[in-house]
């Protein structure tokens, strides 16, 4: 089931984000994988904006996402789903919650940035319907988020900017909410 995330989830929330971070050691990522979660000031924000929303199974989340607005188009900038739970959708259910909430705001389009070559990344958003951006159409605010990212060391490894487009995207079935 999703909910919107309430301020009480934060503490979880920060939880899933570095369980869910540590199958990068795995593939041989271990700066991502012990990477500190978002502040609780961060997710705060999110929240009290009503743009979280987190995943719950057996009343507790299990797995979350967070939107902002970025260039006039939804941006995921976070979705993280415990390992034991991957598999399921859930990542995919929420994002599909992210689209409905651009679609409701008349946004034409979701963006995020990924891990090009772990296949819980990019080739995944690709299955979902996103496209890689070519550097040249990055927006500005695509390529500031880029620049952030690189300033924290993301850049060790291959990333890029994705989008979909909000009216084309193929919901998953069934919707549960």
């Amino acid at each position: 089931m999703i909910r919107e995330a309430t301020a009480t989830d934060i503490p979880r929330l920060q939880e899933i984000e570095v369980r869910a971070g540590e199958p990068f050691a795995a593939v041989g990522m271990d700066a991502v994988a012990g990477d500190e979660p978002l502040s609780a000031a961060v997710l705060g924000e999110f929240v009290l904006d009503g743009r979280a929303w987190a995943w719950v199974s057996g009343g507790v989340a299990v797995g979350y996402l967070i939107v902002s607005v970025v260039d006039g188009n939804a941006h995921i900038d976070q979705v993280s789903v415990l390992p034991e739970y991957r598999g399921q959708r859930i990542g995919r259910r929420l994002i599909d919650r992210a689209v409905r909430w651009a679609a409701e705001r008349g946004l034409p389009a979701i963006t995020l940035t990924t891990f090009v070559e772990v296949e819980w990344n990019g080739p995944y958003y690709e299955r979902l319907g996103f496209r890689y951006l070519d550097e040249a159409a990055e927006t500005p605010g695509l390529r500031a988020t880029r620049a952030a990212e690189i300033a924290h060391g993301l850049d060790r490894w291959p990333r890029a900017c994705m989008t979909a487009s909000v009216p084309e995207w193929g919901y998953a079935a069934p919707h549960s909410e």
